[in-house]
């Protein structure tokens, strides 16, 4: 595994995931100052958690995929792409904004589990077109990581940070199932409502 020293950080109330897109509003000049170098270095820059209990210990490498713009104040909106998981193994204060040493996680050395991924890309395919009215791609789907995928959904930061903290594709795509489908019955249960709003609460038989 790899470790870096000096490695910016940016706490915030979301987690970032691998392939996830990120727009950023950077207004605080230590925010500016990283991003300067980031910019400068061609460097990646780490997104972590700051959960009401406190930062969590793993986070989400990030790359600038794009300055969006620039203001006369010197505040930048950006969008960001995630890259890797890393883990926080000790902060540095020396630096002007919070950086730490940290160490790049991989994956087990584990075989996927098909069932699972299809599985997996079963669920987010039905999800998808639940959610949209539109069938997706069947080849599109079967090449997307659980990542890739959870990263398009809004599947909470406690799930997107379980996601993030396992070491195993295929645990990561046995999650992404069963976010799925508890996704599902949300629309579900959302669609019954809004038919019983429809008919002010009243069951309509036809025939």
């Amino acid at each position: 595994m790899e470790t870096v020293r000096d490695f910016p950080l940016f706490p915030l109330g979301l987690v970032a995931l691998p392939s996830e897109l990120i727009p950023l509003h950077i207004f605080e000049e230590r925010y500016k100052a990283m991003v300067a170098r980031c910019l400068e270095e061609e460097s990646e820059f780490g997104i972590v958690w700051l959960a009401d209990d406190g930062l969590r210990p793993i986070g989400c490498a990030c790359e600038i995929a794009e300055v969006l713009e620039r203001m006369p104040d010197g505040r930048i909106n950006l969008l960001a792409r995630g890259t890797r998981p890393f883990r926080i193994d000790s902060r540095q204060d020396e630096l002007a904004y919070p950086a730490g040493v940290v160490e790049f996680l991989d994956d087990r050395d584990e075989p996927l589990d098909e069932d699972a991924a299809a599985a997996a890309h079963g669920a987010y395919a039905e999800l998808v077109l639940q959610a949209t009215d539109k069938t997706p791609d069947p080849d599109e789907i079967a090449a997307m990581s659980a990542y890739a995928m959870a990263a398009t959904v809004e599947f909470g930061l406690d799930a997107k940070q379980g996601l993030l903290d396992l070491r195993s594709e295929t645990a990561r795509m046995k999650l992404v199932a069963r976010l799925c489908r508890a996704a599902i019955k949300r629309l579900d249960f959302i669609d019954r409502a809004q038919a019983r709003a429809r008919s002010n609460g009243k069951v309509h038989f036809t025939g």
